[in-house]
Parts: structure tokens; sequence; C-alpha cells
């Protein structure tokens, strides 16, 4: 299926010319500094999204020392920002399919920034929660909008590698909130913190506005602005002859209806479904992970700072899976890779909480056990690009990640839940390899479904409509 754009200004010479295939021309030339600037860009909103999820994590213990409250009071104040988030997902991603992922992922940006100055004149516990569940709505725009843009700026041949390696600065941006809080706490306390989270996203905004363009593919398929693709393209293809007569192709059709309907058209209900069942199993596992292997190494037994370094590993196996796994993915397909991980992170989870097990062995099956569930994570993302085409990829990927954080708010209470029915810890991780065993069969069957083999979001779905001609603009 073939969508042509004809920008103002095509005659009759137009005609003569070939039409200029974005999607190829972009894999057939080597990634540019243009390219490259797009993906440093969205790579910094995605590093301060991951940094200000996490900055309730490192002013917690301030809060309840200076307000006088309890450390379970906070609880909610938790699940307030992944709710918010889930919301963000889905509403925000349908907006981006809509109006495009540029001016979506630039007002996401400045809305959270904007929310985390205004935490800093919160004084109750009321505000703080409604303060984390709105900034949770601007931060959940982020991720699937920056992903979108990566992929449709990104060459086939190192998509899924260069989506995961934009993706893992969510993680990055974790762990520069605990040096910068390291920093920030002793000089001017937890509000210093929401300031920072505050003013660099606005830096990082007021660069994408100035810097960061569409997506070609999606003006291209919406009949708009074909002056500034023809701006672009010279900077990706300088050798490539563009004017005002060029003609665009994108091998897809132009859809109109709702995005979240057509998530199950085109023979993609089936994938739809499991995409969500894989991204909520592995974000509950995830954040069981994360939130409680600190506290369970205590309750085993360890010292507080082996049950730091557990935490740490857990993140910088994430890190090594993220960056190790994309150019295997980008070689022998999504899966391929993610049918062993996940089989692997079966065993390694179980054996965390196993009591006879030396140290060093268990920490080295936590950081395995990151290597697979924290790195694959934006494997999935990835894999959720290659199933959608441009016209549903954001809603698309957004609604994957929000389903997900359905499971990143049921985890950490699952857990909570168990811990006080007095399991033991080797029941609760074997426990918790469960959802990971559920994911490896549920990404069996989604490779089973045909979606995402080649790992190219244009050729999946298109399912052979005719050439569309674009409006002039």
């Amino acid at each position: 299926m073939r969508a042509i754009a004809e920008s103002a200004g095509a005659g009759g010479a137009a005609e003569l010319r070939a039409p200029i295939d974005i999607p190829a021309l972009i894999d057939s030339h080597p990634v540019s500094s243009f390219q490259r600037w797009i993906l440093v860009l969205v790579g910094c909103a995605v590093v301060m999204d991951g940094f200000d999820v996490q900055a309730m994590g490192f002013v917690a213990p301030a809060i309840v020392h200076e307000w006088g409250i309890e450390k379970a009071a906070l609880g909610p104040v938790f699940g307030a920002g992944l709710l918010g988030m889930l919301v963000g997902s889905l509403v925000l991603s349908i907006c981006a399919d809509r109006f495009g992922r540029r001016p979506v992922l630039i007002a996401a940006t400045v809305f959270f920034a904007l929310c985390m100055l205004a935490t800093t004149l919160v004084h109750t516990l009321g505000q703080l929660l409604a303060m984390r569940f709105v900034t949770g709505i601007g931060l959940g725009g982020i991720m699937a909008n920056a992903s979108a843009l990566a992929s449709e700026y990104s060459p086939h041949r190192r998509r899924v590698t260069l989506m995961m390696w934009v993706s893992c600065g969510f993680t990055g941006g974790a762990v520069l909130g605990g040096a910068i809080s390291a920093l920030l706490l002793p000089l001017g306390g937890w509000r210093a913190l929401f300031v920072f989270g505050g003013v660099v996203p606005l830096v990082i905004a007021a660069l994408m506005l100035r810097y960061m363009p569409e997506s070609m593919q999606f003006l291209v398929l919406r009949g708009r602005r074909l002056d500034r693709v023809q701006q672009w393209l010279r900077h990706i293809a300088p050798g490539v002859p563009v004017d005002a007569a060029s003609r665009y192709v994108v091998h897809e059709a132009k859809q109109d209806g709702a995005p979240v309907a057509e998530l199950f058209r085109g023979g993609r209900a089936r994938a739809t479904l499991l995409l969500w069942g894989i991204n909520f199993l592995n974000l509950l596992n995830l954040f069981f992970l994360a939130n409680w292997l600190p506290t369970l190494a205590v309750d085993a037994g360890y010292s507080a700072n082996v049950a730091v370094a557990v935490g740490t590993l857990l993140q910088v196996g994430g890190v090594v899976g993220t960056v190790a796994m994309g150019p295997l993915i980008d070689r022998v397909g999504f899966y391929r890779v993610l049918v062993p991980v996940f089989a692997l992170a079966v065993l390694t989870i179980a054996l965390i909480g196993q009591p006879a097990l030396p140290l060093a062995a268990m920490l080295a099956a936590v950081v395995v056990s990151g290597f697979c569930i924290v790195g694959a994570q934006p494997a999935l993302i990835a894999l959720a690009s290659s199933v959608y085409p441009t016209t549903v990829r954001a809603t698309g990927m957004g609604w994957s990640l929000g389903i997900g954080r359905a499971g990143s708010i049921a985890g950490p209470l699952v857990a909570g839940w168990l811990i006080g029915l007095h399991w033991s810890n080797g029941a609760l991780f074997v426990a918790a390899a469960l959802p990971a065993l559920l994911s490896c069969a549920m990404v069996f069957c989604m490779g089973r479904t045909g979606f995402g083999k080649g790992h190219n979001g244009g050729n999946n779905g298109n399912n052979g409509a005719a050439t569309r001609e674009g409006e002039k603009t």
C-alpha cells in the first residue's frame, strides 16, 4: 500500500519524476548528524522522564521528616504518580496520532515540567498526591512519542538498537536522580530536586521546539507541511534532488477511524492483546523487583549495604541488557531473542530467594534478572512500534505501555499482600518467576502472529490498500 503526497506547485514535470520513498531513503543512507540530533533530543526527554518518575523515591525520607508523617502515608502518593502515567499513556498517545508526535511530546514535556515546579508549593499530603497524579499524566506522554519519533527517523537496519538506546535514557534518568539528589538535598532540601526536575525539562522543550522535526511519514500521510519534509530530507540525504515539485511515498494508507479501534483491525487483534499482556506482566515483575528486592534482602539477613547493591545491580543489569539486546534483535529478530531471555528470567528470578544460595550467586542472579526483565522492556516498546503502521503507531505503543502501567501498580501491591501473608523469600521469588514464564509463552505466541518478524513498522499492517493521493499544502 502506498501514500503519495504532492507538494504545492507540482506541475507536469513532477509527473515524470519518480516519487521519493521516504522509508527507503532513510534506510539507504547513513545515519546523519540531523538524525543523531533528533535521537539526542528525544533521549534527553526520556532521561528527564526517568528522573521525574523516580523523584519521589529520592525525596520521600526528607518529606517524612519535615512533615512528621508515617512512611506508609506516602504509599498512595507513589501510586498516584503511576496512575497518572497510565492515564497519560492512553490519552496522549491518541492525541499524537491525530495531531503529531512533535506537538504532543513538547506539550507533555512542558506540562510535567511546570507540574514539577508547582510541587515545590505543596504543603499537605493531599496536595502532594494530587500533584503527583497530574504530573504523571504529562510523564505518560513521553516514552511512546519519543520512541515513535526515534523509530520513524531510524534506518531499518539499526532501528531496534537506536530505539532501545533512547529508551535506556529512562534508567539513566533514575541513576542521574540519585546523583543529583545526593548533591541538592543537603543544599536546598527536597524542593530543590523538584526545581531541577522542572527547569531542565523546560530547557529541553525549548530545544525541541526549535530543532526537532515532526515525523515525515506522519506529515505525508496527513498531507501537511510537505515543504518541511523537503527541508528535512535535504539534511538526511543532501545528494538527493528535492524541490517544491517532489512527491513523497509512504507504504501505508491514511486511516481516519478511531485510533484504538484500528489496533484491532488489519489482523492485529491477537497481536495487540498479546502485547498488552506481555507489557502488563513484565512491568508487574519489574516493579516488584525494583521496589522489594532491597527490603527482602535485609529480611534475608543481608546488610543495608548489600541491600543497596542488590537494587543497583538490578538496574545495571537492565542497562547492559538494553544495550546488548538492540543490535542482537536487529540481527536475528525479536522472537529469537525475547523467548530465551524470558525463559532465562524464570530461572534466575526463582533462584534469588533461595536461602542456600551463596551471596555471589544471588547477586549474579539479580544482574541476569535485570538484564532479562528491565532490559527487555525497551525491546517490548520497539516490538510495539513494529506491529503498528504510522497512523496508529503512537496509540499502539502508548496503549501497550498504559496497560503495562497497570502491572507496575499491581506488582508492588501483590508483593506487599503476599508478604503480609508471611510467604517466605523463596516462595515469593518463585511466584515472581511465574509472570516471566507467562511472558515467555506469550512472546512465543506473538511470534506466530507474523507481526514484528521483520521489525519494520512500515511493513506490518499494510494489507494491500490502494494508492492515496495526498492533499496539497
